[in-house]
């Protein structure tokens, strides 16, 4: 599978996650080719406020994996980790995040988005986490509407 194929399964999961009233972010960990586990953004069904896409999805990796060390593995998200979500990749040792949506695409979208860049936090904070943006305008685009997708559900009665 491509990084796109991976990246459209956390769009899937995302969908999922739209459809069960969540926000619109989802995320898969990848190890040695093969997904591990997808999740989806939680905040709202939880009502806890840690309860994002990545940090579900590590949670789920290390017990399906029966560890806290993912080294090896690759995190696919539809949009760039917020400072939360970026200290648990690097808290879990996974090697590479790869985003689809920006932060900004978040904030434009009305998310309480802190505006810093996720790969400068990384880089500052002195982790060896590659931070990397999806190469492919099409996916990210894709991404990118989840927020839109997510806005029609709300008008639509979903939340």
């Amino acid at each position: 599978m491509s990084e796109a194929d991976f990246m459209m399964q956390a769009v899937a999961k995302t969908r999922e996650g739209i459809a069960a009233g969540n926000s619109p972010f989802g995320a898969c960990v990848v190890k040695n080719g093969s997904v591990v586990v997808c999740a989806h953004n939680e905040v709202w069904n939880t009502t806890d406020p840690t309860c994002h896409a990545e940090v579900n999805a590590i949670r789920k990796a290390a017990r399906l994996l029966d560890t806290i060390d993912l080294s090896g593995c690759v995190m696919y998200t539809t949009c760039e980790p917020c400072p939360m979500c970026l200290s648990a990749i690097h808290w879990a040792k996974i090697d590479r995040v790869v985003y689809g949506a920006t932060i900004a695409d978040a904030a434009g979208a009305g998310f309480n988005e802190l505006k810093f860049d996720a790969k400068r936090l990384a880089k500052e904070g002195g982790s060896k986490l590659a931070v990397e943006q999806l190469d492919s305008p099409e996916v990210r685009r894709q991404c990118a509407e989840l927020f839109q997708e997510f806005k029609r559900a709300a008008k639509a009665g979903v939340y």
